[in-house]
């Protein structure tokens, strides 16, 4: 199998990468919603404790969809798949540590570590607009925690249209590759 081959059956199984950032868009918002009718420690517990269900519930939208939700037997790019998925539950510590610092920096650092982690899913599925993906919640992770208003929650609202736009964005391009 080669790399392209390996790319272009990740984007399938995935959708693009719909599913999985459809949940997390719904994950932050949540979070969002916590943080101003509950508090904040409930909305930072929603977000670290709910990222754990990320992948199971992708994979349940996914079958649901129609989509096989793994990749093919021999796949070499599998392995990076499970890597990238380990990269934000080992950082939390490091997030953990920004929020004990100063609360308001608990979604900039979440911001900053979701975006480094979609850096991976450039190789993983051949996709361009993973980087530029990357590129908005890290730079914007950086921007509101150096420079933002304060307030919270505001990353939460930032992030969640994020991955929601880009998520329709992968399907468009599953979609398109399909019919072409």
């Amino acid at each position: 199998m080669t790399v392209e081959e390996a790319q272009c059956d990740i984007r399938t199984a995935f959708a693009g990468g719909f599913v999985g950032q459809f949940v997390s868009a719904l994950l932050w918002a949540a979070s969002g919603v916590l943080s101003v009718t509950v508090g904040t420690r409930e909305a930072m517990f929603a977000l670290v404790v709910g990222g754990m269900f990320i992948f199971p519930l992708t994979a349940v939208g996914l079958r649901i969809l129609g989509y096989r939700g793994r990749v093919a037997d021999g796949n070499p790019l599998g392995g990076l798949g499970w890597q990238s998925a380990f990269v934000v539950p080992l950082c939390i510590p490091v997030i953990a540590a920004a929020a004990a610092y100063r609360v308001d920096w608990f979604y900039p650092a979440f911001m900053i570590v979701v975006g480094a982690h979609y850096l991976s899913f450039v190789t993983l599925y051949g996709m361009r607009m993973f980087a530029v993906l990357a590129a908005i919640l890290v730079g914007g992770g950086v921007l509101l925690g150096l420079y933002g208003p304060g307030g919270f929650v505001i990353g939460a609202w930032i992030t969640a249209p994020v991955l929601l736009v880009f998520a329709f964005l992968g399907r468009a391009h599953v979609r398109a590759e399909d019919a072409g």
